[in-house]
């Protein structure tokens, strides 16, 4: 993997620490609105680890394999899933 492991790993923790969170909650039948935005904020969390993950990907193993041109194209993808995210 290409991409900063503890960057990676401490999104992950932070995710897990939310889910075990989101479960207590589930058990202490909290609000469903409550619950709704706890589950956001994991998915957020998932997102960002995976927006590490794949940007690594293009900015190394795909980056290697293409010309100047297809390097450019790289930056795009990469300026486009930043603002999706």
């Amino acid at each position: 993997m290409k991409a900063d492991a503890k960057i990676v790993k401490k999104l992950l923790n932070t995710a897990k620490g939310q889910i075990e969170g989101i479960g207590n909650m589930v058990d202490d039948n909290r609000y469903c609105i409550d619950i709704s935005n706890q589950i956001l904020a994991a998915i957020a969390v998932l997102k960002k680890a995976n927006q590490t993950v794949i940007q690594a990907h293009l900015e190394s193993c795909v980056r290697e394999t293409l010309t100047d041109e297809g390097r450019q194209k790289i930056n795009e993808i990469v300026n486009i899933i930043n603002k999706i995210n």
